[in-house]
């Protein structure tokens, strides 16, 4: 039998509480577990959590309403779907919740268990429809890694909890050594091989709080929490190595390509004052290791000849 999916209510009406969890019990298609929060502070904690289906939000807390616990959950990321319940029947309180982003009104003088039934499902659906569409706007669909747009967000997020608590942040900018000779002369299918390899070996090699996106083209980057210059280089080098050990089998056209990976790293506080010139700075290092490179090759060259 499947664990229940959570519903939050939030009311400081303890009689309406239990009405609420009597309409949810006799709901026809579940299983639908309402956990119930009094006071507008507990109600937004509990909200801010994520791990609720669903939010039914009163209008009026006491004091505080529940439009602006609905404007503060959205103004800190909470993407759990909200319905408000009021007892007002005004078209401005009606409106005003829609545009504060609720995705449903419902006035309680006309529940049952029925129309309540129909909002609530209705609601979870659009829910799930939207994650869906989240997700898939944040994957990259070839590697399934997380995509630029992805890695920006996680990126200034980092960023910010990496500043406020005074913690190291770590970024490693990578692209791949001699990848446009491969597309060029085993064509993009076999290149795009090589893209879903690197990705593989890449998420192989970090921890679950860290990231690994790809930016575009052959451009990937990992995102370190957690993480000084020493701790970053160590994995930079340790990606580097692997990925020279590990050749790529393409079987379809029997072929062995040696796969290579250059990394920049920059960290903070030592390279950066915001995310975005952590960017520049990691590709700064990393651009400056592939010159050294190519002055080494060339340098190697003339004393052989």
């Amino acid at each position: 039998m499947p664990s229940p999916q959570k519903i939050l209510l939030i009311d400081d009406d303890a009689t309406m509480a239990e009405l609420i969890g009597f309409m949810v019990g006799a709901f026809r298609r579940g299983p639908l577990l309402v956990e119930h929060a009094s006071t507008y502070e507990e109600g937004l904690r509990k909200l801010l959590t994520g791990t609720y289906g669903l939010c039914l939000l009163d209008y009026h807390l006491g004091p505080r309403d529940g439009l602006e616990l609905l404007r503060e959950a959205k103004t800190k990321q909470c993407h759990t779907p909200i319905i408000m319940l009021t007892g007002d029947s005004g078209e401005e309180t009606d409106l005003a919740a829609m545009d504060g982003g609720a995705v449903d009104f419902m006035n309680k003088i006309e529940l049952n268990p029925r129309s309540l039934e129909r909002a609530v499902w209705y609601a979870l659906k659009m829910s799930a429809a939207v994650d869906e569409l989240r997700d898939l706007a944040a994957v990259d669909e070839l590697t399934q890694l997380p995509n630029r747009r992805e890695f920006d967000r996680r990126l200034q997020e980092e960023w910010e909890r990496a500043v406020r608590f005074r913690r190291p942040l770590a970024l490693v900018s990578l692209d791949l050594d001699r990848f446009k000779p491969i597309n060029d002369t085993y064509g993009h299918p076999v290149g795009d091989e090589v893209l879903r390899h690197v990705a593989r070996l890449l998420a192989s090699q970090i921890r679950q709080s860290d990231c690994a996106a790809r930016l575009g083209g052959d451009e990937f980057a990992l995102i370190l929490v957690e993480t000084d210059r020493k701790g970053a280089q160590y994995v930079a080098s340790r990606i580097c190595a692997l990925a020279a050990a590990t050749p790529l089998q393409v079987a379809a056209k029997q072929l062995t390509l040696e796969v290579g990976i250059s990394a920049g790293v920059a960290t903070w506080p030592e390279d950066a004052t915001n995310h975005e010139a952590l960017i520049a700075a990691a590709d700064a290092d990393l651009y400056r290791v592939k010159r050294s490179r190519k002055l080494a090759a060339a340098t190697a060259g003339r004393s052989v000849g």
